[in-house]
């Protein structure tokens, strides 16, 4: 597994303006105009993330919901952090 760092990180992160790198971390908080619609996101994160096999650490804050992305087994940013946090932004 690849982890990314330097000029390849900051390329794979150009193509999500929304995200980014925080304590080593890919992170980005949504709004919502309720609670009940954050559920609904996590819900969906969730399925996308057991069907990538790869999860988010999640805070749901009412109307707001931090996604937080690492592969711990690579110590660090791989494919797989940037591949979910795109399908992700597909939800939205």
């Amino acid at each position: 597994m690849y982890q990314y760092s330097g000029p390849e990180l900051a390329a794979r992160l150009s193509a999500l303006p929304s995200w980014q790198v925080v304590d080593g971390e890919l992170a980005r908080t949504f709004t919502f105009v309720d609670f009940r619609a954050a559920l609904r996101f996590v819900n969906r994160v969730g399925n996308l993330a057991e069907e990538a096999g790869h999860h988010p650490d999640i805070d749901i804050r009412y109307n707001r919901v931090r996604l937080a992305l690492i592969t711990h087994d690579a110590g660090g940013l791989t494919a797989k952090d940037f591949d979910l946090a795109a399908a992700v932004d597909k939800l939205t």
